[in-house]
């Protein structure tokens, strides 16, 4: 079975480099991936960090549906509970117009930001969360399902109607998650990246179990999204690593830095404990020539149930990063073919 990719972008910041450079780095990156045969390419938010620059998915889902010609487009995810379902309902209308048939619309709960920063978006931060399965009912019902007849904004319409609608998943990294998409019978992607697999495969078995399905969906379909690198040796792949390591130290510690070069890293003078925390992640690292992510990446859809694996590559070096996906999406190709 060919294994399906898709690409999760952050819009990384790369340190020596600006924000507005890596929104740009993004838009570049999405051509290219439209023409290596990517199924999906997935926008991130995230708020108030020197980290990520990428705080609005559905500005830059209209600007990559607009230059692209067959990939998917969609958020991953936009953080629900920050905004007004109608308004999140109204912004993929219009974009599944621009778009028509090619809009995913990824929702989460999580922040994507600290705590001030939530309410700086959402004064009512703290009922908002509670309030998110209630959310993802009512986007549903403005992008065409229907809202209940005793639903005081019954009669509100979100336009632009269309004979199409955006394909809604449900994005998490916890149980919470995974038992929403299974109750609405939608399809859900687990953020191994996030957690670096601790739950995944429980959440993945209970979004299968508790699975009910519904007029969109009639069986469960599940992605999980995963960091991997690759590049044209297997030594390569590790040197570039190296950012992400340094940089993953960093987010243990509460800090969210802009992406290190690796000449940083490996300048960078760890202590045991540090190297002791490099070690652990080197050993679940997907990381390798091309051949070997593509067999991890493989590996760990099987073990997750998943139908697809959308990869999240931050690389210091723009270039690199590209190569990384030309080469997985060339080796995937080669593997389907030779199966």
């Amino acid at each position: 079975m060919t294994l399906a990719l898709s690409i999760l972008d952050q819009s990384t910041v790369a340190a020596g480099r600006t924000p507005p450079e890596a929104i740009r780095e993004t838009l570049s990156l999405a051509q290219l991936a439209d023409a290596w045969g990517y199924r999906r390419y997935w926008l991130a938010e995230h708020h108030n960090s020197a980290s990520h620059a990428g705080t609005a998915p559905e500005i830059l889902i209209a600007a990559i549906a607009a230059t692209t010609h067959r990939i998917r487009v969609g958020s991953a995810g936009v953080m629900l509970p920050h905004y007004s379902a109608l308004k999140v309902a109204e912004q993929f209308k219009v974009l599944e117009a621009i778009a028509p048939g090619r809009i995913d619309l990824g929702v989460g709960r999580a922040p994507g930001s600290d705590g001030r920063t939530a309410f700086a978006l959402n004064p009512n931060a703290n009922e908002a969360a509670d309030r998110f399965p209630q959310q993802v009912q009512e986007l549903q019902g403005w992008l065409g399902d229907g809202l209940p007849v005793n639903h005081p904004f019954a009669r509100v319409s979100a336009q632009p109607e269309g004979p199409t609608r955006p394909e809604v998943w449900i994005l998490g990294s916890s149980d919470f998650g995974a038992q929403l998409a299974a109750y609405f019978g939608l399809p859900y992607c687990f953020a191994h990246f996030i957690t670096e697999g601790r739950g995944s495969e429980e959440a993945m078995a209970l979004y299968r179990e508790q699975f009910r399905p519904s007029k969109h969906l009639t069986a469960p379909h599940a992605a999980v999204a995963v960091f991997a690198l690759t590049a044209a040796s297997e030594a390569e792949a590790w040197r570039l690593f190296r950012s992400r390591e340094l940089w993953r130290l960093s987010r243990d510690r509460g800090i969210f830095p802009p992406l290190p070069s690796v000449a940083d890293a490996e300048a960078y003078e760890y202590s045991p404990e540090e190297q002791a925390k490099v070690e652990r992640m080197r050993a679940r690292a997907l990381v390798g020539a091309p051949e070997q992510v593509v067999a991890k990446l493989a590996a760990v859809a099987a073990a997750h149930g998943a139908q697809e694996v959308a990869v999240l590559t931050p690389c210091h070096d723009p270039v690199a990063r590209q190569a990384s996906f030309r080469l997985l999406a060339e080796a995937n190709a080669s593997l389907a073919a030779a199966a």
